[in-house]
């Protein structure tokens, strides 16, 4: 069976809405799919005066473990345009298995979300892809199939860089219906494509 990882982290709870969409697109085409968060690097004082959400469904995994899965699909929130510091810490950790190679030839894509409609979506999918091109991954992303991305009638995340979501300045905004459909096609793709490279 066709091996999903769905990695993220999430601050305030939209990153992880987005990861289980993309996980559930990827159970869709039969896959077996695991969700995990990295690890959190702030200082604990950080998180409880930001009100960072610590109630979380899905637990951390290590670097080490990367090389299991046949696809890997990839969600951080926007800081200044880029990937957090979090998702950023744990990629800077996978030196041992880049030297082996491990992760060569494997399917991969990326999902985020912003405080702003131009708060930088694709600019973070540029430095999370960044990460899967230089350990020699196969990427994709949320193609033109996905109706919705030519769809004006309403704000909404996605690109064709990946799926994405608009939290909104205080974070109100939860992931719509079209974000989360970007998401579950995404991981659907994702799935397909994984099981066509391992066949």
């Amino acid at each position: 069976m066709t091996r999903i990882l769905v990695l993220y982290y999430s601050s305030y709870g939209h990153t992880e809405a987005m990861a289980d969409a993309v996980a559930q697109g990827a159970r869709d085409e039969g896959a077996e799919v695991t969700v995990a968060r990295v690890p959190e690097t702030a200082p604990d004082e950080i998180v409880e005066q930001a009100g960072f959400k610590t109630d979380h469904d899905h637990q951390t995994i290590e670097p080490e473990d990367l090389p299991d899965y046949d696809g890997i699909i990839v969600g951080s929130p926007t800081r200044y345009g880029r990937l957090t510091s979090q998702m950023a810490a744990f990629w800077d950790r996978t030196g041992p298995i880049w030297q082996e190679g491990k992760l060569v030839g494997k399917i991969g894509a990326s999902f985020t979300s912003t405080a702003s409609q131009h708060g930088g979506q694709e600019t973070t999918h540029a430095s999370l892809q960044n990460n899967l091109l230089h350990h020699g991954m196969i990427i994709t992303g949320l193609d033109y199939g996905y109706e919705k991305l030519v769809d004006l009638s309403e704000v909404a995340g996605g690109s064709p860089y990946g799926a994405s979501t608009i939290a909104g300045g205080d974070g109100s905004r939860q992931p719509s219906e079209t974000d989360l459909g970007g998401a579950r096609y995404l991981g659907a793709k994702v799935a397909r494509i994984a099981k066509k490279l391992a066949g």
